[in-house]
């Protein structure tokens, strides 16, 4: 069992034991029959990982490690919003007749800003300033638009980050809505493993992305 395999054992028990069900509100998930995706969760939740030890990815379930560095290349790399610059199809129910997710995600960190230095985008000007700047306490980016949100497809879930280096260290901190939820499935995931069954992870929100 990895490092990221424990903590996130660690974070469902602690949100099944001191978390808040949704269940007497309307949320926006729902389940591939109709039926809303209700969750149980706790407000912020912090996981901290050192990289030069072990990547943070889960092995207790099946996780699509590929598609997750695409989508991350197709938002910082590619600076896209269009679901025909992503290989996979988690972006599709989004995305409108063009394949435009809106002025969401990519088209944000591509937006090009003045500075004294010269015009960047909000990649460049972090790459710029961890070359030029890295004592500087204010690098980051940030992709939640309020003048935006109402062409966005979709609300920035992963809307900001914070790049620090200390001595010879890149530390980086990803900011979401501070919300650890989990639903039905995750709930009986945790319950089979400490009975030494398997869980089945096929059964995920057919609209869950928060």
């Amino acid at each position: 069992m990895s490092y990221a395999d424990q903590v996130f054992m660690q974070n469902i028990q602690e949100i099944l034991d001191h978390g808040v069900w949704d269940t007497d509100q309307n949320v926006r998930p729902h389940w591939e029959d109709g039926t809303p995706a209700h969750t149980i969760k706790k407000f912020g939740i912090v996981n901290r990982y050192d990289l030069q030890k072990e990547f943070p990815i889960l092995t207790l379930r099946r996780t699509y490690w590929k598609t997750a560095v695409d989508e991350l290349l197709w938002i910082w790399q590619k600076k896209s919003n269009n679901v025909h610059d992503l290989n996979a199809r988690i972006w599709d129910q989004w995305a409108d007749e063009t394949g435009s997710i809106g002025k969401a995600y990519g088209y944000q960190l591509a937006v090009k800003h003045h500075y004294p230095e010269g015009d960047m985008d909000q990649v460049d000007r972090v790459l710029y300033d961890l070359k030029h700047n890295p004592a500087s306490r204010r690098i980051l980016t940030n992709i939640y638009n309020f003048a935006d949100l109402s062409e966005m497809h979709l609300y920035p879930c992963a809307y900001s980050m914070t790049f620090n280096v200390s001595g010879n260290v890149l530390n980086a901190e990803p900011s979401t809505p501070p919300m650890a939820p989990i639903t039905r499935p995750c709930e009986e995931m945790i319950r089979l493993r400490s009975r030494g069954a398997a869980p089945d992870a096929a059964a995920s929100p057919s609209t869950r992305r928060d």
